[in-house]
């Protein structure tokens, strides 16, 4: 942070005297926060390698929560992987050839139990005790059914559960509930779907769970997804999968039985990035107030140095997909042509780069009859409410998402459609119609979608590499 120095100084001083862009919009730490972000994301690229190892480190667990590490079996049967390709390639359009896609091997998932523990304090280290019995210890200080299978961020090549842990301690005490968070096998090793069979394996184990797991059957009225950034956009590709699965009668052998995969409660999602492309209007004209680089950064793409992971062998473009299917509705959700039979919707975002394609996913959602929980956060960054604690806005953000996750699960009956965008500072809320978000039809957005990806020549996942 040394170097940083002069531009902590020169923010301070700004805020301060009241002549910075956004002092009327942010205090004085967010905006120290932004601009700091803003100053590494705009750098000199690193090595995707020497990133992604930085990100991966476990800063140990510490304070008010249970946590119990966990792995969740795969059963002997391959079932599960075939039904997934043959729904990439069934949710093709027309004319597309086949494959294009690397297809991942079927294996375990790591994955972290997580729940309030009330009577720790803030220095409290976990228990001397085995996994199981941190599951079991965890369980006592739950009130409610609702299970949370939260998928991190970190535009899918960066990140881990470890950094979620405070974030899913929050919920699993605003929902009364237990999160499962995955640790998903990560891009470029493993590119889409890997994924996306690691997120789908960790729901059919939540229903179906082997002999020698921690947990009971769990029913899908009990489940919520939850996900922030890429993991929003794993969130809406597991929903639209299952989706394809109940319009086409699909079932899935699973440790010997035949099962038609049931829709989950709800889905709250925390800055969702559906669009892969970064093809929406609000990628250049809401970089003011986010510290992702905007797509004039790099018109071409960002370019990473090589390093034992990149280029991969053979060469793509895109750091989380072959290129061919950047646009398809299991990679960038936005693309999807329906929405209808979705269970309920949270979707939080605010006046960042990601903006316009979450108002899309919205209002179209919500104009096919999904009930529609959306809230927008005047002049807040990308995934703002995990970066900035203590904000009036993260704690307002934070408790409408578990409220939301404990509602959809104990009181769904009577839920409608509401949208509000609330002001920065005086958290005063703003009535917003739903439906009416986005006006662009699919030919237009899709449209853009595909313009923007021949532009880049397959490079559109780089760009927001840093996400």
């Amino acid at each position: 942070m040394i170097p940083k120095m002069p531009l902590v100084g020169k923010t301070a001083l700004m805020h301060t005297l009241g002549m910075s862009e956004h002092c009327h919009h942010w205090d004085l730490r967010t905006e120290l926060t932004v601009n700091v972000l803003r100053s590494f994301t705009c750098g000199e690229p690193q090595p995707i390698s020497r990133t992604q190892r930085v990100t991966l480190q476990d800063p140990g667990i510490k304070g008010k929560m249970w946590v119990s590490k966990a792995a969740l079996i795969v059963p002997v049967e391959n079932d599960v992987r075939r039904k997934l390709f043959q729904a990439i390639e069934e949710m093709k359009e027309p004319g597309e050839p086949r494959g294009g896609f690397t297809e991942p091997k079927l294996v375990p998932v790591e994955a972290e139990w997580t729940g309030y523990r009330a009577g720790a304090t803030s220095k409290s280290v976990p228990l001397k005790i085995p996994e199981l019995q941190q599951y079991e210890e965890m369980m006592k200080e739950v009130t409610t059914p609702v299970t949370i299978l939260y998928i991190h961020g970190g535009a899918h090549w960066m990140l881990d559960p470890a950094t979620y842990r405070d974030a899913c301690k929050k919920l699993a005490k605003l929902c009364g509930g237990r999160v499962l968070s995955l640790r998903y096998r990560l891009a470029p090793q493993n590119p889409f779907p890997a994924a996306l069979l690691d997120c789908l394996v960790a729901y059919l184990n939540l229903l179906y769970p082997p002999p020698g797991s921690f947990h009971t059957p769990v029913s899908a009225s009990h489940v919520v997804f939850s996900g922030d950034s890429a993991g929003g956009n794993l969130s809406l590709a597991l929903l639209q999968l299952l989706l394809h699965f109940q319009r086409t009668h699909t079932t899935i052998t699973w440790n010997g039985q035949a099962h038609e995969i049931p829709i989950p409660a709800g889905l709250a999602l925390n800055s969702p990035w559906a669009d892969i492309t970064c093809s929406s209007p609000s990628h250049e004209s809401n970089s003011k107030y986010d510290y992702i680089p905007p797509p004039s950064f790099a018109p071409n793409g960002m370019t990473f140095p090589p390093c034992s992971i990149w280029p991969t062998e053979p060469p793509r473009s895109n750091i989380y997909v072959e290129d061919a299917l950047i646009c398809h509705p299991l990679v960038s959700p936005l693309s999807a042509k329906s929405w209808a039979g979705a269970p309920p919707m949270h979707i939080i975002t605010g006046q960042e780069l990601l903006a316009d394609e979450d108002k899309t996913i919205a209002s179209k959602a919500a104009s096919q009859g999904v009930v529609v929980r959306y809230e927008e956060y005047e002049a807040m960054p990308h995934c703002f409410a995990l970066l900035l604690a203590g904000l009036g806005g993260t704690r307002r953000c934070f408790t409408g998402w578990g409220k939301f996750c404990r509602e959809v699960v104990v009181g769904r009956e009577g839920m409608e459609t509401t949208g509000v965008r609330i002001r920065a500072k005086t958290l005063q809320e703003e009535v917003v119609d739903v439906r009416g978000l986005w006006k662009e039809n699919d030919e237009v957005v899709v449209g853009r979608m595909k313009e923007k990806a021949k532009v880049l020549g397959g490079k559109a996942g780089n760009e927001m590499a840093k996400l």
